[in-house]
């Protein structure tokens, strides 16, 4: 069976009714998939409002502590799936995507954690100058299949809309938080833009000697509303990404050795890009030094 894990707190209504309504279409029986709505600390319970009866194993199960880890957290134990599948309550799957999760799943036996192709779909016509930050709006496309067991390969990463993770994958990562050895909160909680817990996951994979990867031929689209295009939404969520970055690194053997301060030479190396900059990129640029700046000093504290 598959578990299709959907996380929200607060939904835009509009948004999570598109979510749920790709889901019933999907071309996969309902009879080979469970659908779980995690309803994180809502102030509005979920359970009163969603209709969820044209699913056979359709629930939605209540969260109260805030924030998209405990959300998945709650996600993992309630789920009885072999491969569980989170969608946001932004993310529209086409209609068949559930269908090639299985495929892949029985088709790629080494694979522990994937992700397609992600297409944005924007409220308003977004300004031509945010282009370059889309990947931190999680939109991806995926030209071809590609895997490795390389942690945060920029090629074969996951991202965590549409991730699929096996079973065993999801139970290493819920172990590492009840064995108290995941200290760090990496997923937004209410308005903090940290971000991150979906890496953490798939990197699970990597760990117990499973791959990472993508697949091009699994399709869907992220609604992203006007309020994510503002310069102030954009300067947030690059700080929230370089601060996670740093954190991420740090909790595996193979990667910390990148984990560092920022020496003389590096400081000197950013005077020289600023002032090459426009007044807009060097906002941006003090952004990501903010959160690489947090991270590590978060880091030395511990």
């Amino acid at each position: 069976m598959i578990s299709v894990i959907v996380c929200t707190h607060n939904p835009r209504e509009e948004y999570l009714s598109r979510t749920l309504t790709a889901l019933q279409r999907q071309s996969l029986a309902h009879e080979e998939w469970e659908l779980l709505v995690i309803d994180n600390a809502s102030t509005e319970r979920l359970d009163a409002r969603l209709d969820l009866s044209w699913h056979i194993a359709g629930r939605v199960v209540r969260e109260n502590e805030l924030g998209l880890t405990p959300a998945r957290l709650r996600g993992i134990r309630e789920s009885k799936g072999e491969v569980l599948v989170f969608v946001d309550d932004d993310n529209v799957l086409a209609d068949d995507y559930l269908e090639k999760v299985r495929s892949v799943a029985s088709t790629h036996p080494f694979l522990g954690a994937w992700s397609g192709t992600v297409k944005g779909e924007f409220e308003i016509e977004p300004p031509q100058w945010t282009r370059r930050y889309w990947g931190n709006l999680v939109i991806r496309d995926v030209p071809r299949d590609a895997w490795s067991n390389i942690y945060w390969h920029d090629q074969t990463t996951p991202l965590g809309a549409g991730l699929c993770v096996r079973r065993t994958v999801a139970g290493e990562y819920l172990r590492l938080h009840d064995e108290g050895i995941r200290t760090f909160k990496m997923d937004r909680a209410g308005q903090n833009l940290v971000s991150g817990g979906d890496n953490d996951l798939s990197a699970c994979a990597i760990d117990i000697g499973l791959a990472c990867g993508v697949i091009a031929s699994l399709r869907l689209t992220h609604l992203i509303p006007r309020e994510r295009l503002t310069e102030a939404y954009l300067l947030s969520l690059a700080e929230g990404v370089a601060y996670s970055s740093i954190i991420l690194h740090s909790f595996r053997e193979a990667t910390r050795n990148g984990v560092s301060l920022r020496g003389s030479l590096n400081r000197v190396a950013d005077i020289v890009r600023r002032a090459r900059m426009s007044p807009r990129e060097r906002r941006f640029h003090a952004a990501v030094l903010r959160g690489q700046r947090r991270a590590t000093m978060e880091l030395e504290s511990h």
